[in-house]
């Protein structure tokens, strides 16, 4: 699954952190592409055990990390513990099917 990272269109460069947590019953290969993201900002990325996240060339997996994660089965759940964890989630998006996810992160 190929995921499309890019800053909202009021953001010219994004540069804050972020935290992305990447859920799939089966182990799959995410993708990351991304465009208008600064380099040297802390982004992480938890994966169900067995994913593994490919970056583009570059410097952004410098700055970035991959941890897995075994997550709770159910999504009400899943959101539950990431709010617990990071107090906020700001976007939550299931899909039964996808080849390519766009997300626009920003304020």
């Amino acid at each position: 699954v190929t995921l499309h990272l890019n800053p909202i269109s009021s953001v010219h460069i994004h540069q804050k952190p972020l935290v992305f947590v990447l859920n799939s019953p089966l182990p799959l290969v995410w993708k990351l592409k991304t465009e208008r993201l600064a380099p040297g900002i802390q982004r992480v990325f938890f994966v169900s055990l067995g994913s593994v996240v490919q970056f583009e060339k570059g410097n952004f997996s410098l700055s970035a990390e991959t941890e897995e994660k075994l997550f709770p089965e159910k999504n009400e759940h899943l959101l539950q513990w990431a709010q617990k964890e990071y107090g906020a989630v700001t976007s939550f998006t299931e899909l039964k099917i996808s080849r390519n996810i766009y997300i626009k992160v920003g304020e």
